[in-house]
């Protein structure tokens, strides 16, 4: 880690600055055959053998379902003035179609009114991944038809809480959606074609345009709307080898440029849509699309964990992709085989993904210049450790302490840079069922045990309870 990245501290932030959490409805809210929500594609998936580590799923999850008043005062305890949270497209329209089911959108109802009584700003993202099954059973994101559902979907959710939620997220990492869906197979729906995988990017592209003009149909002016990006910070391995370059740049597209370029600018990039012609000829790009898609935005959400590192492809070279995104022999890259991706130097989570901040930096100065004056939120950022009770039921990980140290100094040195950054969601709130992962990796700030449903504030989350209070990062040690 680079001195520039860690000025020193305590270092103040903006007295606005908002300090949060996030999570996502499959990932904790369990109940998934209560009030009448259905399956999503992560329920079948997680369901199917050999899908997910231990077969786990999130039929209970984190029971936050049955539970959210005190997760609510948890989040209270720990100084949060904001917290985003997913909704489960099943438990308010169950097939994907039609009018909404009341008790799903009561639930959401009633924790918007838990939070905003503790005072705590609520921040809705309307799709985390989970598709209701029957529009996948449709054809799912690959189906134009898709994008349209979703926005009769915004629709209900903007007319339910638009007058009590000023925050609002159309999409969360449309990149895992479309490329981890559709064609590495490694999330739901677990498909592995790469062709149906870059419709779906585009469809969920236009499901944003969509989602974000039904929301502001029946939302009051004062609301914004927003989509969480996980564009990769991409690296050559060699910056001065033009082929290593030029394998950047193909990666940056697939992971960016798909998303950003026609949501901010209008258009797709020229050399994305040369790179991938041996698979599509896009003709899924209709008339007007581009101007649905690029509506204003009023916040731009980023989400963040480690950079990506990449070279010309060897085509004697054998082994595993090393690209941090699940093990599969088909790749979530269409058309970039000829990419090799190399581990980032540092330190390492849980999760093999390497600790840097200045990644974090980098991508919020960049999305100051693609789109300048437009505000930014560092809607996720955390890590997976091994975390364990000790002797006492304290939970001690100074792993994360020292990452969350690190990454938020970066976000302080980017606002002094002269980026707008406006809060940061911590990922996540509490341990949760971890896709792909199961229940083995533990992301959060609150340690969850899973048969008593206990949670247990780590030491992470006292030092994050601390930096919240004051505007101010503590020091990582003597937590």
């Amino acid at each position: 880690m680079s001195d520039s990245a860690t000025p020193a501290t305590p270092v103040t932030f903006p007295p606005a600055f908002l300090w949060g959490a996030a999570t996502s409805a499959y990932q904790i809210e369990g109940a998934v055959r209560e009030d009448g929500r259905t399956p999503s594609i992560w329920d079948t998936f997680s369901h199917t053998p050999g899908k997910t580590a231990g077969g786990d799923n999130g039929d209970i999850a984190n029971d936050h379902y049955h539970r959210y008043r005190d997760d609510v005062a948890l989040m209270a305890d720990l100084n949060l003035n904001a917290y985003r949270f997913s909704v489960s497209w099943s438990r308010v329209q169950p097939t994907g179609r039609g009018p909404a089911v009341q008790r799903g959108l009561d639930f959401y109802r009633k924790l918007v009114d838990e939070l905003l009584a503790k005072g705590i700003k609520p921040a809705v993202t309307l799709y985390h991944w989970d598709l209701p099954q029957e529009l996948e059973d449709a054809g799912g994101w690959p189906e134009r038809d898709t994008a349209y559902r979703f926005a009769e979907y915004a629709q209900i959710m903007g007319e339910a809480l638009g007058d009590r939620v000023e925050n609002w997220i159309t999409l969360n990492e449309p990149w895992c959606s479309a490329f981890l869906g559709y064609a590495s197979g490694v999330h739901a729906p677990g498909r592995t074609d790469p062709a149906a995988a870059l419709k779906a990017a585009h469809h969920l592209n236009l499901a944003h345009g969509l989602g974000a003009k039904a929301l502001r149909s029946v939302m009051p002016a004062r609301n914004t709307v927003a989509i969480s990006l996980n564009t990769s910070v991409v690296r050559p391995l060699s910056p001065s080898d033009p082929a290593d370059v030029a394998a950047a740049r193909k990666i940056d597209d697939l992971s960016g440029g798909i998303f950003h370029g026609p949501i901010l600018h209008g258009a797709y990039p020229e050399t994305l849509l040369e790179a991938t012609s041996s698979l599509t000829d896009w003709s899924c790009i209709q008339d007007g699309d581009l101007d649905l898609i690029h509506q204003p935005l009023d916040a731009l959400g980023l989400n963040y964990y480690t950079p990506t590192l990449v070279s010309a492809a060897d085509p004697d070279a054998k082994g595993p992709r090393a690209d941090g995104h699940g093990a599969s022999e088909h790749s979530p890259w269409p058309a970039a085989d000829d990419v090799a991706f190399h581990q980032s130097p540092g330190q390492q989570t849980e999760m093999g993904w390497s600790v840097d901040p200045t990644g974090l930096h980098e991508l919020i100065m960049r999305y100051n210049r693609e789109a300048p004056g437009l505000p930014i939120y560092i809607t996720e950022n955390g890590a997976a450790y091994d975390d364990k009770p000790d002797a006492d039921g304290k939970v001690h990980d100074p792993d994360r302490v020292a990452y969350l140290h690190g990454h938020l100094s970066a976000v302080r040195r980017a606002i002094a840079d002269g980026a707008d950054v406006r809060g940061y969601y911590l990922w996540s709130l509490m341990d949760n069922f971890e896709w792909a992962y199961g229940y083995d990796k533990r992301f959060g700030a609150v340690y969850v045990d899973y048969v008593t449903q206990q949670r247990t504030p780590k030491s992470s989350a006292l030092w994050y309870a601390r930096a919240a209070k004051d505007g101010a990062l503590p020091e990582p040690e003597g937590i």
